[in-house]
């Protein structure tokens, strides 16, 4: 009995420490833009899919996400903090004087949508760097 109830603790702790919650992100559209006069940028990623418009009143391109990518861009934004999303400090400047575009990060979830104030274009806060710059790389195919 006790090599049976020693086998099942094992069991149960091995199976909790090796799986990872996988974040839900069925309902869940992830959108950053960037834009000043000139310039204009906007990436829409939701369900394995990515939508990319480089210019103002053009057609958006449509591609698939690999799972290899879409595993980077769910741990990413397992990361993010929503509600502290519109309180983010950016790190610089450049955007009052047209040094940078305007940058923001829009997340939807369940209805919800949560947004970055604005912030210069390459220069996100760095609690969502790793998932801009993620989703900027599709912009650069």
């Amino acid at each position: 009995m006790k090599i049976l109830s020693l086998l099942l603790l094992t069991l149960f702790v091995a199976t909790g420490c090796c799986s990872q919650k996988k974040t839900d992100m069925t309902s869940t559209q992830i959108e950053y833009s960037a834009m000043s006069r000139g310039y204009y940028k906007s990436i829409v990623v939701q369900n394995k899919s990515v939508s990319v418009t480089k210019e103002r009143n053009a057609e958006a391109v449509q591609s698939k996400i690999d799972d290899a990518k879409w595993n980077e861009i769910v741990t990413a934004y397992s990361k993010v903090n929503l509600e502290n999303l519109s309180s983010l400090k950016a790190p610089t400047d450049k955007r009052t004087y047209d040094g940078a575009a305007i940058g923001n990060l829009k997340i939807t979830k369940d209805g919800k949508t949560y947004e970055t104030a604005g912030f210069d274009n390459g220069f996100p806060p760095k609690e969502i760097e790793k998932l801009v710059n993620l989703l900027v790389d599709f912009s650069k195919e």
